[in-house]
């Protein structure tokens, strides 16, 4: 595992979720979604690298009215 970050397993891969898809990858290291936040579950597509809520600094800019 990544800390933070996805599971990494020896590919390829077939997995079957519980609906009954069937998801497949022939990479040689698959990076499995930990997070929940990835739009192509079961596959981590590195949203875990942004913050749930941006922040803003700050008296910092704002968006534009």
């Amino acid at each position: 595992m990544v800390a933070g970050g996805p599971l990494l397993v020896e590919g390829p891969v077939e997995l079957v979720l519980a609906d009954g898809t069937v998801c497949r990858s022939d990479h040689p290291v698959v990076a499995l979604c930990m997070c929940r936040r990835s739009r192509t579950p079961p596959f981590c597509d590195t949203s875990h690298r942004r913050r749930a809520h941006p922040e803003r600094p700050p008296g910092g800019p704002t968006a534009p009215d």
